[in-house]
This record gives C-alpha cells, structure tokens and sequence, in this order.
C-alpha cells in the first residue's frame, strides 16, 4: 500500500492550505476580540448538550477553535505534515470529507464520554436540588467539585458564603422557605456554570484521524519523534492511541486535555478507512 504515488505533488494543497488559513483567522480573531469581552471559544466552542451555552452547530465549529499558541502551532503543523501528503493521494475533496467527519465524530465520541462521566454527579445534583438536605449537600460536595470561574458574575465568593450559611440555617432547623428556596437557587445556578465549564475545542480530533489514515496507508514510513528518534508510522499510531485512551481513562485531576476527543477521531477514522478499503476506495480521489 505505501508503495502507492498520486500523480502530481503539491507541498501546500488547496484544502489544507484552507483549513490553515481559517484555523489561524479565528485563532488571531479569538484573541483580538478578547478585548471587548467576547469570547468566541464559548460561542463556537463545544458545550455538553445539557448546557445553557450548548448549540448545535458547535459540533461543527469547535474543530476550528484553539485556545492557545502551543494548542495551534501543535495542531497546524500536523495538519500540514501528515495532511499534505494524504489530499496528494486522495483528492481535495475526499480529504474534506473525511477531515470534517472525523471532527465530527471525535465530538460526538468526547460528548458521550463526558456525559457517561457526569451522569452520577448530575442526577445526585438534581436529586438534591428536588429535595435538599444538609445530609445530601454534604456527601455531594466530598465527592464532587469544580473549579469555579474567578470572572464569574453568578458564583461569587460572596454567594458561596451566603449558601453556606443557608446551610447551615437548614442544619439547625432555622430555614424558612424563602432560604430553601435561595439554596435550591445557588444549587441550580451552580449546576449550570459546571456543565457550561465543559467545552471542547481544537482540530486534535480530526488530525488524530489524519494521523490514523497515514499510518493505514503508509505503515512502514518513518516518523522522527522530536525530529530525531525514528519508528514506523504503524507503531507510532498504535502507540499514540493507546497512550491517549490510558490517558482518558486516568482521568487525571488537573489534566485539560480532551483525550476522547483524540480517540474518537482514531475511531471515526478507522471506521471510514476499513469502509473504503473495503469497497476497494481508499487510494485515489473516486469522491
């Protein structure tokens, strides 16, 4: 399979260059429009569908979203070295095609571990926001936290300290409804702001895709880790897979990274090339 040439040679095709342009653009634009508080990675970026913040269309625009310049550069420059090679043999179009759907399913793959994750955390909030009691509201906050947005106008130190002294009016049994209700108040408000913490941006998922697809159809070419340490496109990605599923599944504290996000695009990924493979499609532009 690695033998394969496509007949011309571009170093900058037209789709990668593309996507390299719109990628910078809405980085540079990400930052410029900071300054008149308007944040573009909570507008496109990927909410949990339980959020207030969630649209449907960031599915779509969180693959062009970055949140930093190690995040793009890293991003952009496997864009440009494994995808460059892939749309010479495939064609502009099929690599479109199979960048976007990678993205895609890398969303869609990240969402439902997310909410696999959160679903115990979500449905004991709701249960005490149903019903609270100091019991409840106790075990809840032992097991679970996150961290509170410091420019938060909704969860300030002064309403957290309120809802604690209303806790503690529902402890000694001096709440009346009016506090019950202020508790059930900052509780959903809370919930709120923890679901719309979860986002998601980058185009990782679909270059996991592309790293995927290279591997595939060209195992055997060497990939310079740190430009200096070589091995076979097929251990790399091997590797690499397995490290960012351990990865996911750890869990660790502190650690931002949306690692499903990068499984699911090998997943997607692997998918689409069996199912071209299989219908004798995966060489050459035939889209």
């Amino acid at each position: 399979m690695q033998q394969y040439r496509p007949a011309g040679f571009r170093i900058l095709p037209p789709v990668v260059k593309n996507l390299l342009i719109i990628n910078t653009l809405l980085f540079l634009a990400t930052l410029a429009l900071r300054k008149y508080n308007i944040d573009l990675i909570n507008i496109l970026g990927l909410h949990y569908p339980g959020a207030s913040g969630f649209r449907i269309y960031q599915f779509f625009t969180y693959m062009f979203m970055h949140g930093g310049w190690a995040h793009i550069i890293f991003n952009m420059f496997a864009l440009w070295m494994f995808g460059n090679v892939i749309e010479n043999v495939w064609g502009g179009k099929k690599f479109l095609v199979f960048y976007i759907l990678t993205g895609l399913g890398s969303g869609v793959v990240y969402i439902f571990w997310i909410h696999l994750h959160l679903r115990a955390n979500i449905d004991m909030l709701n249960a005490i926001i149903s019903h609270p009691t100091v019991q409840g509201i106790e075990t809840y906050f032992q097991h679970y936290r996150f961290r509170i947005n410091p420019l938060s106008t909704t969860l300030t130190q002064h309403s957290i300290n309120l809802f604690n002294q209303h806790v503690d009016m529902l402890a000694n049994g001096t709440a009346d409804p009016s506090v019950i209700q202020q508790i059930i108040n900052f509780l959903s408000t809370y919930k709120a702001e923890m679901l719309n913490q979860m986002v998601v941006i980058g185009a990782s998922g679909a270059i996991f895709g592309l790293l995927l697809a290279f591997g595939f159809m060209f195992p055997n070419t060497l990939i310079y880790l740190y430009f200096a340490i070589p091995i076979k496109a097929k251990w790399f990605v091997i590797g690499y897979g397995l490290i960012e599923l351990f990865e996911g599944i750890s869990n660790r504290p502190g650690d931002n990274v949306a690692h499903f996000a990068h499984v699911g695009g090998l997943m997607v990924g692997l998918l689409i090339i069996w199912y071209w493979k299989k219908k004798g499609h995966l060489f050459g532009p035939d889209m």
